[in-house]
């Protein structure tokens, strides 16, 4: 990976006015932090005087984004949605295409629980691409850390209000086996489907605070077939078990994700619970969407297995006998 030289640029936004000023950072300077993940710069204020450090072409990229969206805070209110159009507008990912790759420190989620760190060069990759992209794809075999992670990174983000709820989505497919009719209403049905994300939270931030959470809505678990027509804004949310959706959900899925928002989705390719004439939306995804800029990829592998030994062996042992099949 190479080491890109920072440079600094400092800016002062005239005239100095504070409820001018305050519309153009937005609440908690989420407008700022939008511009910080987007380029990958670190911007410092003091009032109006603004100090942008990161890679040359990033800075000057951010400065000008950051002066078109002082001078419309005059006239409009500004909003996730402006700074979003501001950037696509400054063609910022072919900048992004042009700028040398920065070797990054080991990335720590804080929750209330402690410190969550990924194990290995890959799940702290994964963690580095949730945090600078809106779509990202973990794919690999059970117990590589794919959906705690991905828990991870929306609890701080809840935390730190980046977002203002999580959004808890899996396919109700049953692995193998015909459950028949379960009793209760719609939570208590769609639960069993769910609770390993349940478990991610319980984790986190304690049984009673997800249960207060869930109360008020701020975090949702519901079924993919329940978020057709949906638009989800400033929302962190989490498709589980892509592997046994359709080629139609994932597309619908993928097409809910509004401004301020990040999606992960993840899954297992070698464990899908679909009937066989269906295929799998998410290895149909994987191929479509391979060169989208954008979105994020990470693939893991029997080396990232973080569960008992045994489970590593096991997955490896399955992955020979398919090799041999094949051959």
């Amino acid at each position: 990976m190479l080491t890109a030289a920072e440079y600094s640029q400092e800016i002062t936004l005239l005239p100095a006015d504070n409820q001018r000023l305050s519309n153009f950072c937005g609440q908690l300077d989420i407008h700022l932090r939008q511009i910080e993940q987007r380029l990958h710069v670190d911007i410092a204020n003091r009032s109006n005087h603004f100090k942008i450090t990161g890679v040359d072409a990033a800075v000057k990229a951010a400065c000008a984004v950051m002066q078109k969206l002082f001078d419309q805070a005059d006239k409009e209110e500004i909003t996730p949605e402006q700074v979003h159009l501001s950037l696509q507008d400054a063609s910022i990912d072919q900048l992004l295409q042009t700028v040398p790759a920065v070797k990054s420190d080991p990335v720590a989620i804080k929750t209330k629980r402690g410190v969550i760190k990924g194990r290995g060069e890959n799940q702290q990759e994964y963690l580095r691409k949730i945090l600078s992209h809106d779509i990202n794809f973990g794919v690999g075999p059970a117990g590589t850390g794919k959906t705690f992670l991905a828990v991870a990174c929306a609890v701080e983000a809840l935390q730190n209000e980046t977002v203002r709820r999580i959004i808890l989505v899996r396919p109700a497919v049953e692995a193998g086996e015909k459950l028949g009719f379960l009793p209760g209403d719609m939570a208590q049905k769609v639960d069993p489907y769910l609770r390993p994300l349940y478990d991610a939270l319980y984790d986190m931030l304690g049984f009673e605070r997800v249960e207060k959470l869930l109360e008020k809505n701020v975090i949702e678990v519901a079924p993919l077939a329940f978020m057709r027509g949906r638009t989800l804004n400033d929302s962190f949310i989490i498709l589980d078990e892509a592997q046994n959706t359709t080629t139609e959900q994932i597309k619908m899925f993928l097409t809910r994700v509004g401004f301020g928002s990040t999606a992960v989705i993840t899954g297992d390719v070698t464990q899908i619970d679909l009937p066989s004439e269906k295929m799998s939306g998410l290895k149909h995804v994987l191929k479509v969407l391979k060169d989208v800029e954008g979105i994020s990829f990470t693939f893991f592998g029997v080396r990232d297995v973080v569960r008992h030994p045994l489970v590593q062996r096991i997955v490896a042992a399955y992955d020979r006998y398919e090799q041999e099949q094949i051959s």
